[in-house]
């Protein structure tokens, strides 16, 4: 699944819009839009949209054979 529809589910669970994620990042809708269609989003970004939305991001790898996580 992209992070894009990922963060479409999270505003839908939390009952926002992209304006309201604009303004608790400090920036403008058409950025937000533009980075989350493009799916241009740094980890930072990710974290920032998280703390936004009162969740939590973890971005990493499980090893599918020994379910260590990187």
């Amino acid at each position: 699944m992209r992070m894009a529809t990922k963060i479409k589910m999270i505003l839908a669970a939390r009952d926002m819009t992209i304006g309201d994620l604009a303004e608790r990042l400090e920036t403008t809708p058409q950025n937000i839009t533009a980075k989350i269609n493009r799916d241009n989003l740094s980890e930072n970004d990710l974290h920032q949209i998280a703390e936004a939305c009162n969740a939590t991001y973890e971005g990493f790898f499980t090893l599918n054979d020994s379910n260590k996580q990187i």
